[in-house]
C-alpha cells in the first residue's frame, strides 16, 4: 500500500513519471484558456503545465528544465524543454515538434535530452539538434561522466527468471507461466528488467555500451519508481556507485534490503559498500514479519539490512553518501543519511538529531562535509543543512513543500522546486546561509501557471492543533473554499491519508487536490494522524500491526473537532474520503463512524486484509504491517487484532452512501478490493457506485479518465453532501 517515499508531489509527480505518450503527430502545448470562472474546475486543473527535472549551467546563467503538457480532448500528453536565465528573464520553450523530450541535462556547454528512444543534443537557444546515439535499444535514462568520455544508459533487458518464456511454435499465445513470487509489480507484469551501460562517448557518436550487471537477474535501478538518481560518477570518472537489491522471487518480495555498489571502470570489478564480502542474509519466516527475526537483530543492523539508495559522491570523491533506512522489510523506516568514507570504509550517519526521513539531498563544499537535504517536519518539508560533525540546522521555515535539490552558481546557490496547497510547483533559486538561516533567500524563477492561477480566488489554508483521544496533539490542517463566508455553513470533508505513512505536507496533486475540493463548496479537514512522518518515529510507528486503533481515533478527533468548534462546519454534511490506506480508512469509518458521516468515497482501498495478504506483490509490506500470515496459528496479538478488525468484517454495520473507486491494473491494491466493497454495499442495499479504470493503476493517469474520476467524485459529493 505504501510504495514512495517521496512525498514531493505526492501523486502529482506521478504523473511525470509516468506519462502518457503523445502520438507523433498531435503537438500540443501551454493553454492560454479563459476560465468561465474564478473557481477551480477539472478542465483547469488539466491545463496546467507540470514542470519537472531541472538543472543549471555550469556558469549557473541558465536553468534549463522539463515541463509537461495534457490534452483533454486529445487525451494525450508531450513532454517538452525549456530554458530560463537565473535571473528569471529569457523563458523559451525549446521543444517545437510533437515528439516529447525530457531528461534535460547540460553536456559540454550543450543541451542533452532524450526522444524517440536515443541521446539528442542542442544549443541552448533550441538550434543545431542533433543525435549521438545509437544503440541497439532505447535508452530510459542516462548521465554523463563528469570528463564527458562516458555515458550510463539505462536499457530495459528481456527477463524471463520468473515468467517464462513462451515456445516459439505458439506466437500468439497470451499465457504466462509463473514461477514465483514478483511476477507483478506495481502495474506491470515482471518480464524485463533495467540495467545500466556503461559506453564511450566519440566523435562517432555513442554505441552500446558493457552492461554493469552483466549475466545478473537483478534490476538497476530498483522497481518501480527508481531512475538514474539511484546511479553516480565518481568525480575522476573511474567508478560508478549504484543501488540494487541482488534478490529475485519470493527473497525479493519479503525483503528491503538493498545495497549500494562501486564498480570500478578499468577492472570492471564490482565491491558491496553496506555489507563485507563474506556476509550471509540470515535464514527468515516468509509468512512472518521481520521486525522480529534475526536478521533484524541488533548486531546485524550495522550491516545496512534496510533500504540504501540513491548514492552521491562528495566533490572531492572521498566519500560517498546515500539514503539508508536501518530494519529490513520496513519499507517506510527513517531514511538517514549516511555517508561512507571510501579510503577506511567508515560509515557515519549524520542526520541522527533529525527525527524524520531526509527525502533528498546534494554535497555542497567537502572542505567541510556540508550536506543540503529535504525533509519533512510538521507537516511542511524545508531546506536543512548538516556538516561531517553533525550540526544540523533548518534554513527555510516556510508552510509549503520544497522538492528537487540541485547545487548552482558553483554551490553559492540551490536550484529548487516548490509548491503548496493552492500553486503547484515552480522552480525557486536559494541562497543558503548555514551561520544565520534566518538569512536564506528564496526567488522564484518560474511562474509557469500564473495565466491560469491569476483568474482563480484560492481558498484559505489555516493550521490548528488538536487533542487527541489519548491526550497528546496533532496537527490538522483546514481548508477553506475561495470567497468564504464565515456566517454560513458548509459540507465538510474528512480527508484519509495514504501509505499509510505518507506527510500530509503542502502537497499538490492532480487529484487529490485540496485546492478543487474547496472551490466546490467544501471545507477540508486533513489530520496529520497517528503513522505519519514529521512529528518523531514514535508517532511514525504507532500506526505498524495497529491500523484500526489510535489512527482511526485521531481520525474521528480531527472531524469532531471541526464540527464542535468551528461554526461554519456543517456537522450535518459531513463527508470522508481517501485514497490507498485513505481508502482502507474510508472502509473501516463506514462500519465506526457512529452516523457521523452522510457520504464516503475510496480510491484503490484495501477492504479484505486477509485476502490482501496474498494478492498485493511486495509482501515485506503486508508482513511488517500485519505481523504474520493469516494461516499462521501462532500469529501475534497485533496480527489477530489486524485480521478481526479488518473492513470486511463489519459490513453488517454499513449504513452510508458510498462512492467505490479501483483501477484493473493496480496490483498492490487488487481491483478486487474495490468490487467486493461495492459489491457488498449493494448486497446490502446501501448507495453505491463503482467507478472502474480497466487501463488504470494505483494512480488515473489519463487525462480523460482523469476528468471523469474528477466529475464522478463531485458528483457523487454533491448528491449526499449539499
Amino acid at each position: 500500500m505504501k510504495k514512495f517515499r517521496i512525498p514531493v508531489l505526492l501523486l502529482g509527480m506521478m504523473l511525470l513519471a509516468n506519462p502518457v505518450k503523445a502520438a507523433e503527430n498531435v503537438k500540443i502545448g501551454k493553454q492560454n484558456i479563459k476560465l468561465a470562472s474564478n473557481l477551480m474546475t477539472p478542465e483547469a486543473l488539466w491545463a496546467m503545465g507540470r514542470v519537472g527535472a531541472a538543472e543549471a549551467s555550469a556558469d549557473g546563467k541558465q536553468i534549463v528544465y522539463q515541463i509537461g503538457y495534457y490534452s483533454v480532448k486529445a487525451n494525450k500528453s508531450q513532454q517538452k524543454i525549456a530554458i530560463i536565465n537565473a535571473d528569471g528573464t529569457g523563458n523559451t520553450t525549446l521543444t517545437t515538434g510533437s515528439k516529447s523530450e525530457t531528461d534535460p541535462t547540460w553536456y559540454n556547454g550543450k543541451i542533452a535530452f532524450l526522444t524517440g528512444g536515443q541521446l539528442w543534443t542542442m544549443n541552448p537557444d533550441g538550434s543545431d539538434r542533433k543525435q549521438i546515439s545509437n544503440t541497439s535499444k532505447p535508452i530510459e535514462g542516462f548521465k554523463f561522466s563528469p570528463d564527458g568520455k562516458k555515458v550510463i544508459l539505462l536499457h530495459s533487458l528481456e527477463f524471463n527468471e520468473i515468467i517464462k518464456k513462451n515456445p516459439d511454435d505458439l506466437p500468439k499465445a497470451t499465457g504466462r507461466l509463473v514461477t514465483d513470487l514478483m511476477y507483478r509489480h506495481w502495474d506491470h507484469y515482471v518480464e524485463s528488467i533495467q540495467h545500466p551501460f556503461v559506453a564511450d562517448v566519440t566523435e562517432d557518436g555513442i554505441k552500446d555500451g558493457i552492461d554493469i550487471l552483466e549475466g545478473e537477474p537483478y534490476e538497476c535501478p530498483m522497481e518501480p519508481f527508481g531512475g538514474i538518481e539511484q546511479l553516480d560518477w565518481a568525480p575522476d570518472s573511474k567508478s560508478i556507485a549504484y543501488t540494487c537489491r541482488k534478490k529475485t522471487g519470493l527473497e525479493y518480495s519479503i525483503s528491503t534490503d538493498s545495497d549500494i555498489y562501486l564498480y570500478i571502470i578499468g577492472t570492471r570489478e564490482t565491491k558491496n559498500l553496506c555489507k563485507p564480502a563474506d556476509y550471509k542474509a540470515p535464514k527468515v519466516n516468509p509468512t512472518k514479519t521481520l521486525k522480529y527475526q534475526s536478521v533484524n537483530a541488533k548486531e546485524n543492523l550495522k550491516n545496512n539490512v534496510g533500504y540504501d539508495q540513491n548514492p552521491k559522491f562528495s566533490p572531492d570523491g572521498k566519500y560517498i553518501a546515500w539514503t539508508s533506512m536501518e530494519r529490513d522489510g520496513y519499507e517506510a523506516d527513517r531514511l538517514r543519511l549516511c555517508v561512507y568514507n571510501l579510503a577506511t570504509g567508515e560509515k557515519k550517519y549524520v542526520t541522527e538529531s533529525f527525527d524524520s526521513s531526509v527525502e533528498d539531498f546534494v554535497w555542497s563544499d567537502s572542505k567541510d562535509a556540508m550536506i543540503y537535504f529535504i525533509g519533512v517536519w510538521h507537516a511542511t518539508i524545508n531546506l536543512y543543512a548538516v556538516n561531517w560533525k553533525g550540526e544540523l540546522k533548518q534554513l527555510t521555515n516556510t508552510w509549503d513543500d520544497f522538492g528537487q535539490i540541485h547545487l548552482m552558481n558553483n554551490g553559492k546557490q540551490l536550484l529548487m522546486e516548490r509548491h503548496n496547497y493552492t500553486s503547484p510547483a515552480d522552480l525557486y533559486i536559494v541562497t543558503p546561509n548555514f551561520k544565520k538561516p534566518e538569512k536564506t533567500q528564496t526567488k522564484q524563477l518560474t511562474f509557469e501557471n500564473k495565466h491560469i492561477l491569476d483568474q482563480l480566488a484560492k481558498p484559505t489554508v489555516q493550521q490548528r492543533w488538536v487533542k487527541t483521544s489519548d491526550g497528546k496533539q496533532m496537527l490538522v490542517w483546514v481548508i477553506l473554499p475561495p470567497n468564504f463566508d464565515e456566517n454560513k455553513k458548509y459540507p465538510t470533508l474528512l480527508f484519509c491519508e495514504g501509505g499509510p505513512q505518507s506527510p500530509v505536507s503542502q502537497f499538490w496533486s492532480y487529484r487529490w487536490n485540496f485546492m478543487i475540493m474547496a472551490s466546490q463548496g467544501y471545507v477540508v479537514v486533513a489530520p496529520n494522524r497517528r503513522g505519519l512522518p514529521g512529528f518523531g518515529q514514535e508517532w511514525l510507528e504507532e500506526i505498524s500491526g495497529d491500523w484500526t486503533g489510535q489512527c482511526m481515533k485521531d481520525y474521528l478527533a480531527a472531524i469532531d473537532d471541526a464540527a464542535n468548534n468551528l461554526p461554519y462546519v456543517d456537522k450535518d454534511k459531513l463527508g470522508a474520503v481517501g485514497a490507498s490506506f485513505g481508502g482502507f480508512s474510508v472502509y473501516y469509518l463506514a462500519g465506526h463512524h457512529d452516523k457521523r458521516f452522510k457520504a464516503f468515497i475510496s480510491h484503490d482501498g484495501a477492504f479484505n486484509l486477509e485476502a490482501m495478504y496474498t494478492e498485493t506483490e511486495e509482501n515485506w509490506f503486508s508482513n511488517f504491517e500485519y505481523d504474520d500470515a493469516y494461516w499462521n496459528k501462532d500469529r501475534t496479538a497485533n496480527a489477530d487484532k489486524t485480521y478481526k478488525n479488518s473492513p470486511h468484517q463489519f459490513v453488517d454495520k454499513w449504513d452510508t452512501p458510498i462512492l467505490v473507486i479501483h483501477g484493473e491494473m493496480d496490483y498492490r491494491i487488487n481491483a478486487t478490493q474495490g468490487m467486493s466493497a461495492f459489491n457488498a454495499a449493494r448486497m446490502k442495499g446501501i448507495p453505491a457506485e463503482l467507478l472502474i479504470f480497466p487501463d488504470e493503476n494505483h494512480w488515473v493517469l489519463k487525462p480523460q479518465n482523469g476528468v471523469l474520476w474528477q466529475r464522478t467524485f463531485f458528483n457523487w459529493l454533491d448528491r449526499w453532501l449539499k
